[in-house]
């Protein structure tokens, strides 16, 4: 189907008031057209940026989507445009004549008569994202990426500003939010090359605040590690130096050895004495975790090593089903690393089959609660999770709360805290269920 061109419209800047031309898009087809329905749900459609200053703002154009393998033809026009009912009918009416034309014949043709109108863009939008089968929470979070994104635009030439603005939004830097605003730089064509060079620079600018806070916090988390460690009594010392292993490293104890000597410097002989002899305890417990990690790894090592050169692994691991644990999926999970990053596909499809084998030997000592738990932490989402709780009402009892918090406790002396809350969140929600 041939393409109609965008109009050509002569702007002047509300900011600055430099006069340039835009390009406006009136019809996008989805089917024939996917660089411009890309543009369309990444908010980068019909965009014109000041040459001037840089500002950048939303057109106000009617538009219609259209989209014959889905039999879509969707129209929106602005409220603003103030558009009589004749001229709207017209604009549809042409559009349409113009599809009717151009499809070939043999392509169904009735939907077209029936086109679907849109108060707001948005609507439009779900719409479009609802045929492609992507869920209402997803489109949710798409669009405050693109607010997001459209703030930190306008503020690129503010360092200031664009600095308070990253800080703000700091719980949404995700990995996820920087692969959409890859998306996004993808999804600019050659006309929109002024966009996505200030999408490329915002990308930079985020990259260097991301860096700088995660430095921050790494510094604080092991400023919070030290203290804890020094307020921990004997007794809970071993349980913390388990949890805070990941944090104690060179740094650590190069931290730890300015607090001695800043209190001797003081005069203050009680406190590096204590200081001192904690350090030697703290190093103590390392090596011992240590130790039992690389003893862990090599039995491990050994037992997949065993099972791979039987002519059945699978069966193999299920008689010597006593020895598989927990520590044994992270040493297959080591182990598949190890192989991808060899290359060897044959042995990494071997792994992976232990681990699965694996972990149906371990669910199959579990009790029906940590089962349910296990299926509930499996859920991408914390809103998937919540769904699974809310639909199992049945599973919901004062044993499933009480496992849910002792295993919320067992994951943050593991150090995985992220983790842990959301058990805590899960019993939290499982106990409000049982009243």
């Amino acid at each position: 189907m041939p393409s109609a061109p965008p109009q050509p419209v002569q702007l002047a800047c509300p900011s600055c008031g430099t006069r340039f031309r835009a390009l406006v898009y009136t019809l996008v087809d989805g089917g024939e057209q996917p660089e411009l329905k890309a543009a369309l749900l990444t908010g980068q459609l019909n965009v014109a940026v000041c040459p001037g200053c840089g500002l950048a703002s939303m057109l106000s154009a009617p538009l219609i989507y259209h989209d014959a393998g889905k039999q879509l033809f969707l129209v929106y026009v602005p409220q603003e445009l103030n558009s009589q009912p004749q001229e709207i009918d017209r604009f549809i009416g042409d559009a349409s004549a113009f599809m009717m034309r151009a499809l070939p014949a043999e392509t169904p043709r009735g939907y077209l008569l029936a086109p679907r109108r849109f108060l707001t863009l948005q609507s439009l939008l779900e719409a479009i994202y609802e045929a492609d089968g992507v869920s209402a929470e997803d489109l949710r979070r798409q669009n405050r990426y693109v607010e997001i994104l459209t703030e930190l635009v306008n503020l690129l030439e503010d360092d200031k500003q664009f600095t308070e603005a990253a800080q703000r939004y700091n719980a949404d830097l995700t990995p996820e939010f920087f692969a959409t605003l890859d998306a996004f730089i993808n999804a600019t064509n050659d006309a929109q090359a002024q966009m996505r060079s200030m999408l490329i620079k915002v990308r930079e600018k985020l990259m260097a605040y991301t860096a700088r806070a995660a430095a921050l916090a790494a510094a604080e988390e092991v400023k919070t590690a030290i203290e804890r460690l020094r307020a921990a009594g004997d007794d809970e010392l071993p349980a913390l130096i388990q949890e805070l292993r990941p944090l104690i490293d060179y740094g650590f104890f190069e931290l730890w050895t300015e607090q001695i000597e800043a209190a001797e410097a003081a005069g203050d002989t009680a406190t590096a004495q204590m200081l001192t002899a904690r350090r030697a305890r703290i190093l103590e417990l390392v090596e011992e975790i240590d130790r039992a990690a690389q003893e862990l790894f090599e039995r491990g090592s050994a037992l997949i090593d065993a099972v791979l050169a039987a002519p059945d692994p699978a069966a193999a691991l299920r008689e010597r089903a006593a020895e598989v644990d927990e520590g044994l999926l992270t040493v297959i999970s080591a182990s598949i690393a190890a192989a991808q990053h060899a290359g060897s596909a044959g042995l990494v499809a071997q792994l992976e089959m232990l681990a699965a084998t694996a972990r149906e030997i371990i669910e199959s000592r579990l009790s029906p609660e940590d089962r349910f738990i296990n299926e509930l932490l499996a859920q991408e989402t914390a809103v998937e999770a919540t769904r699974m709780l809310r639909k199992n009402m049945t599973m919901i009892t004062p044993e499933l709360a009480r496992r849910l918090n002792e295993r919320a406790e067992a994951e943050t002396k593991r150090g995985n805290q992220a983790d842990a809350e959301r058990l805590r969140q899960l019993a939290r929600e499982a106990s409000a269920l049982l009243f």
